[in-house]
């Protein structure tokens, strides 16, 4: 119903004037401009008013997000390029890459997890299976290992599981029950080795599922082919 009623009093906002009065006008050429901002301000307070700006706003939303993913639209195996979306100057990088560094990163995945531009091309193709929070959650934890203050220790701990591994987080890891459970009682008293489970388990499923699909996807084929045109 508040469709139909917010199509008629647009039809009846965006009408054209008759013949003869002039152009059109979002509102009547007569209305004053004092009772056209009364009036929309009335239209925002409305039920149909709200749930119109709800739709423009959905709509402006969807089109951001069509466009800010771009080639991640689509399977990561028809994204040729991963420099697109490489952070860090990504042409720069990609000189610096040496066709052997590339090649290593086959070797194992704590290889490529060791090497910088490893880690951004991987990122980057999670990104393609939207899944790239495990291994910003991976990193977030390396970095929290690193932790000397107390103080930080703590904050640090609890900012990390609230963002991924709670129930609903933002950013929430693909865990078990009972480690996310047992990540929630460390978190009691948190410890350098607190996330260390769950790290464990999210390591594992990186390295048993999303590394053989990086190493056969046609973006890590194609920067080895790229690297070695330059050696050439």
């Amino acid at each position: 119903m508040y469709q139909e009623v917010a199509d008629s009093v647009t039809q009846g906002l965006t009408e054209p004037c008759p013949a003869g009065a002039g152009a059109s006008h979002t509102f009547p050429a007569a209305l004053p401009t004092a009772r056209q901002n009364s009036l929309a301000c009335s239209l925002s307070d409305h039920p149909v008013g709200k749930d119109l700006q709800a739709m423009r706003t959905g709509q402006r939303q969807n089109k951001g997000m069509r466009t800010r993913l771009g080639c991640l639209s689509h399977k990561s195996d028809s994204c040729s390029d991963f420099t697109a979306i490489l952070p860090d100057k990504p042409n720069r990088a990609l000189k610096r890459l040496s066709t052997e560094e590339a090649t290593r990163w086959a070797d194992s995945f704590d290889v490529l997890l060791s090497h910088k531009y490893g880690v951004a091309a991987f990122r980057a193709f999670l990104k393609t299976e939207f899944s790239e929070e495990n291994l910003e959650f991976w990193l977030a934890c390396e970095e929290f290992k690193k932790t000397r203050s107390t103080a930080k220790l703590v904050s640090k701990a609890h900012r990390i599981f609230e963002e991924f591994v709670d129930v609903q987080a933002p950013r929430e890891v693909n865990i078990d029950f009972q480690t996310r459970e047992a990540t929630r009682k460390n978190m009691q008293e948190p410890s350098l080795t607190c996330f260390d489970q769950a790290q464990g388990k999210v390591h594992s499923l990186m390295e048993k599922d999303s590394y053989p699909r990086f190493l056969r996807s046609k973006m890590y084929l194609d920067l080895l082919s790229q690297s070695q045109r330059r050696l050439s």
